[in-house]
């Protein structure tokens, strides 16, 4: 089967890794990809927001099934340009990809599906969103309506920088806060069956202590060990389930990845917000655990013959990945930088440490920056305390002048806290 992977950054690094190693997978192809993936796929040039442009290369290669990793083209409708020109498409349609694309429309879904959330309310006007805020009280929760790059959410005691973030998106949808902690769970689903991965924990904010700005993620371990029993029984029943069943109810079923965001509150499981794709950082880690060919499963959902699929096949090793982020990010981030060290990581933390590029293209024989996080390094161990030595000796490889990087990810669960 040849298959092509639209995207270019860590989770699509991630994806072609394990498309990679999947006996059945026989030519890979990525567009537009990056300086790592190039690595493991053929790269293609296409506008990833062109559905009819997508869908013309994938018929020129004689791709067996098309990967749509990132939201934007999701909600742009390429899977459905795939899907009519006649090609398996791994990825939902326009109208079910809005669960990302609209924070709003998710809240509609979920209160007719009866899955737990947090209350909230949308908002249009600068009037609308004081009332909201004063009605919730601090900490505020103020979420851009539409796609933001992951950093399209305020939480804050501030109620003027609450404001602000209202006033700068438009539409935002303001709810309560939701203690305990959050939870990262991906499920394949075919708009029927729901076949969920391993949960995970993501790294938000910037800093170490979780201090500083909302990014698009800095780091990511699996498994928690400090998750309840039952905890992915207990998300497919009352919020993965029940929501593709009212997608597929109101005529637009939802067939791809579907994430879920959840916290672990003290009144039980609430989501937070649903993704329509492998969320990045918890692709590296969750992948880098799978053992079941990913090719075979990712078009079985394609096809919707999950149900028929055998039970996916889990290795019993932790991962950890650590995010190596340009200067200045999540702001705007110099690009340019050459990255250097990739070779030593390849010699000597190989096979059980490993780089997986986001914002990198060549320069000639040199890899440099081209985006705000510019890798990943993803490390498997015996568990979260050797698997996260191993990725931070590895990310202690890398030189790329003015990175920052987190330095406690998965440091508290390794200690059993």
């Amino acid at each position: 089967m040849k298959v092509l992977v639209i995207g270019g950054g860590a989770r699509e690094h991630a994806l072609c890794r394990a498309l990679s190693l999947d006996p059945g997978v026989t030519a890979l192809h990525c567009a537009p990809g990056n300086a790592g993936i190039a690595e493991v796929a053929e790269l293609h040039r296409v506008d990833a927001l062109d559905g009819a442009a997508v869908a013309a290369l994938a018929g020129e290669l004689g791709a067996g099934l098309v990967v749509v990793g990132p939201e934007a083209p999701l909600v742009a409708g390429v899977a459905d340009a795939v899907r009519a020109a006649g090609i398996p498409c791994f990825g939902p349609s326009a109208d079910a990809a809005r669960l990302e694309g609209s924070k709003a429309f998710a809240k509609e879904v979920m209160a007719e599906a009866g899955v737990p959330t947090a209350r909230s309310y949308v908002c249009t006007t600068a009037e609308q969103a004081d009332t909201a805020l004063d009605a919730f009280g601090a900490p505020y929760v103020v979420k851009d309506d539409g796609l933001a790059a992951g950093k399209g959410v305020v939480v804050t005691d501030d109620v003027e920088a609450a404001r602000a973030h209202a006033r700068a998106c438009g539409r935002v949808v303001i709810e309560e806060y939701l203690d305990g902690p959050e939870v990262s769970l991906f499920a394949i689903t075919d708009g029927t069956t729901v076949v969920p991965l391993r949960p995970a924990q993501d790294f938000k904010r910037a800093l170490d202590g979780d201090a500083g700005p909302n990014t698009g993620g800095m780091g990511a371990y699996s498994p928690l060990p400090w998750a309840p029993a039952g905890l992915v029984d207990e998300v497919v029943r009352t919020v993965l389930q029940p929501t593709v069943d009212e997608l597929r109810r109101r005529g637009t079923p939802f067939a791809g990845l579907l994430y879920a965001g959840l916290a672990l509150t003290s009144r039980g499981v609430r989501v937070i917000e649903f993704n329509a794709r492998f969320g990045d950082p918890e692709t590296q880690v969750v992948l880098a655990r799978l053992m079941t060919p990913l090719g075979g499963v990712l078009l079985a959902a394609a096809e919707e013959r999950l149900a028929a699929l055998e039970p996916l096949r889990w290795s019993d090793d932790a991962a950890v990945t650590v995010v190596v982020a340009s200067h200045n990010y999540p702001g705007t981030p110099r690009t340019g930088d050459p990255v250097d060290g990739l070779d030593e990581i390849a010699e000597k933390d190989a096979p059980h440490a490993y780089v997986l590029h986001a914002g990198t293209r060549r320069d000639g024989d040199t890899v440099v920056s081209s985006g705000g996080r510019v890798l990943s390094v993803t490390a498997t161990g015996a568990d979260l305390a050797e698997a996260r030595e191993r990725a931070y000796a590895a990310v202690g490889r890398v030189r790329l002048a003015d990175s920052q990087h987190r330095t406690d990810i998965a440091e508290a669960a390794a200690a059993g806290a």
